[in-house]
């Protein structure tokens, strides 16, 4: 139908026009593909991408980082991002566009609020699918788990999150964000043995940003 739309396809040889389809075909096989992976990928921003990430002094963000995460070399190496900065500096902006880039590139990506996937983990363990969720977080290619460190964790909590780190340590990539800094976690995790078990599998091969300055929310509400 659309051939028949343009003029100048009459002038092309059966081959080229059959090309034309085959690539119209994959491009729209492609396109509905990547809606139905970002729709999966529950993206608290499904808006944010990497092409509008901006760059103010005052964020001291790494220009040439961001970029190499752009690759996603990352995801493929099973390497993890970790954001971390103060309340409303866009972390949860740039973790959603790394996370969406990364759908793109052909990976599955899942986004949690910590806070709430423990609360999920929860009902899980008292309806019995308890290892069926632990299995569907350990298989999807970015995890990305937002808003952590907002409390202190009990110790159910604990375990479960190093199950989880543990499942994907490794095999898959994760993307964390919190507004503690990293020489905090320990700390707050609680339990020294637990935590040096997160940290080691969380920190050793990620990719750190630190973002600073002061919130943008008042500037372009929903940005973090």
């Amino acid at each position: 139908m659309e051939q028949q739309q343009r003029p100048e396809a009459s002038s092309l040889c059966f081959d080229e026009r059959l090309g034309l389809l085959v690539d119209a075909e994959w491009l729209d096989r492609q396109n509905k593909r990547l809606g139905r992976v970002l729709r999966e990928a529950k993206l608290r921003l499904s808006h944010a991408c990497i092409e509008d990430v901006d760059y103010p002094a005052r964020r001291q963000l790494d220009r040439a980082l961001v970029r190499q995460l752009a690759t996603c070399t990352w995801v493929e190496q099973h390497h993890n991002v970790v954001i971390t900065g103060p309340t409303g500096v866009g972390k949860t902006y740039l973790a959603c566009a790394l996370a969406q880039q990364a759908c793109r590139k052909g990976y599955r990506a899942l986004y949690r609020r910590v806070p709430r996937l423990f609360d999920e983990l929860a009902l899980a363990r008292a309806d019995g699918t308890y290892p069926r969720l632990l299995t569907r977080l350990a298989r999807i290619d970015v995890l990305v788990l937002d808003d952590w460190g907002l409390a202190p964790l009990a110790d159910v909590e604990r375990r479960d999150l190093l199950e989880i780190i543990e499942d994907r340590h490794g095999n898959r990539s994760t993307i964390l964000s919190s507004q503690l800094p990293v020489g905090q976690w320990h700390d707050q995790l609680g339990d020294p043995s637990i935590a040096d078990a997160i940290c080691d599998r969380l920190l050793h091969n990620a990719h750190p940003l630190v973002l600073q300055g002061p919130s943008r929310r008042k500037e372009s509400p929903g940005n973090d």
